[in-house]
C-alpha cells in the first residue's frame, strides 16, 4: 500500500538500501526467472523491487512473469522495505522498476507538496514531471486502486457510532490508532487525519503496514482504529468496518509501474502497460484474500492471474 512521504536523510536511506538489498539477495525474497524457452533469445535482465507487504510482492511477480514471457530474465526482490528504501534503490539503479501507487509516489517525491488528486491521469502526469530529472518515469496507470483505509471492529463502530472518518473527531482522544511506524508523519496517515479532519488520537501504536500485526491488534482490541489497505481481503472476512473518507483525504492511489527511463524501451513499456490495462481493484482484493486468508502461494497466484488474462 501505499503509505508515503517524508524522506529520511540521504546517508540513512543509502545505508538502508544496502542492508535491504543484501538481505534480499541472500534470502527467499530474491527470485530469478529465466526467459521462456519458447523465446529465441533472452532480451536482457530486469530487476523488480517490492515493498514490505504481500500485495506488492504479488504485483512484482505478475509484472515479472509478463516480462519473462516476452523474453526477459527477471529478478524479483520482494520485502525490500518502505518507500524510503525502495525509491532510492530505483534511483541508484539497484532495481529497475517497482509497482507503485500513483498518489503516494507523487507525494513522496514532491516531499508532501499536496499535488496529488483523485484524478489518476493528472496525478501520473504530475508524477512524471517530478520523476524525469531523476531518470525515472511512471507508465500507464492501471484501474486497480489500493488506498489507505481506516478500519474498526463492528463493536467499536456500534459503541462510538462510527461510519465515517469525521465521526472520529469527537472521540479520537479516547482511542488508540495502530499502523506502520512511519504513520505519524505520513500525509495520508495520522498526519493527514489531523490536517484534514482535526483528528488527534490518545495514543499511537507502531505495528506494520496493513499487515497481520495491525489486523491482529484490531481483532484483539489492543488498538481501536487500524490502518489497513482498501483492497485487503480481510475486510469482509473479518467483518471490519472501513470508515468512509468523507473529506477525501486519500487520492488516486492506482497501481502504476515506476521504472528507470534507460530500461523503459518501447517493448518493455508495451509488456507492462498490457498488464496494467487488465489489472483491476477486484483482482487485488481477490489476490490479497487468497494470499492472506487462504494462505495460497503468491508466486502461483501471480502465474494464475497471468494465465487467466492471456499473458502466459
Amino acid at each position: 500500500m501505499p503509505m508515503l512521504t517524508h524522506r529520511r536523510g540521504r546517508v540513512l536511506a543509502a545505508a538502508l538500501v544496502v542492508v535491504a538489498l543484501a538481505a534480499a539477495a541472500c534470502g527467499k525474497s530474491s527470485k530469478t526467472t529465466k526467459a521462456s524457452s519458447t523465446t529465441t533469445a533472452a532480451k536482457g535482465t530486469i530487476t523488480i523491487g517490492a515493498f514490505n507487504f504481500p500485495e506488492s510482492a504479488i504485483l512484482a511477480d505478475i509484472y515479472a512473469g509478463a516480462l519473462k514471457q516476452r523474453g526477459y530474465t527477471t529478478h524479483v526482490r520482494a520485502n525490500l522495505g518502505t518507500r524510503e528504501i525502495v525509491e532510492p534503490a530505483l534511483e541508484k539503479g539497484d532495481i529497475d522498476l517497482y509497482p507503485g501507487y500513483a498518489a503516494t509516489e507523487l507525494e513522496f517525491v514532491n516531499k508532501a507538496a499536496g499535488e496529488a488528486s483523485p484524478d489518476a491521469a493528472a496525478t501520473v502526469a504530475k508524477l512524471n514531471e517530478r520523476l524525469a530529472p531523476k531518470g525515472l518515469e511512471a507508465l500507464e496507470p492501471s484501474k486497480a486502486e489500493d488506498e489507505n483505509a481506516f478500519a474498526v471492529t463492528k463493536a467499536t463502530a456500534d459503541k462510538y457510532h462510527l461510519a465515517k472518518l469525521s465521526d472520529l473527531t469527537s472521540v479520537a482522544g479516547q482511542l488508540t490508532l495502530g499502523g506502520p511506524p512511519e504513520c505519524p508523519t505520513r500525509p495520508f496517515c495520522a498526519a493527514g487525519l489531523e490536517r484534514v479532519y482535526g483528528i488527534k488520537f490518545k495514543t499511537f501504536r507502531p505495528l506494520d503496514p496493513g499487515g497481520p500485526l495491525t489486523k491482529g491488534a484490531l481483532e484483539k482490541g489492543d488498538i481501536d482504529v487500524g490502518l489497513i489497505f482498501s483492497s485487503d481481503g480481510a475486510i469482509p472476512a473479518k467483518g471490519f468496518v472501513v470508515l468512509d473518507d468523507d473529506k477525501h483525504l486519500q487520492n488516486a492511489d492506482v497501481v502504476v509501474p515506476v521504472i528507470r527511463t534507460k530500461v523503459a524501451t518501447n517493448d518493455v513499456k508495451s509488456v507492462l502497460d498490457d498488464v496494467s490495462a487488465k489489472l483491476t481493484t477486484t483482482d487485488l482484493t481477490n489476490l490479497n484474500k487468497r494470499a492472506l486468508i487462504d494462505k495460497e502461494d503468491p508466486d502461483k497466484l501471480a502465474q494464475g492471474w497471468l494465465q487467466d488474462h492471456g499473458l502466459m
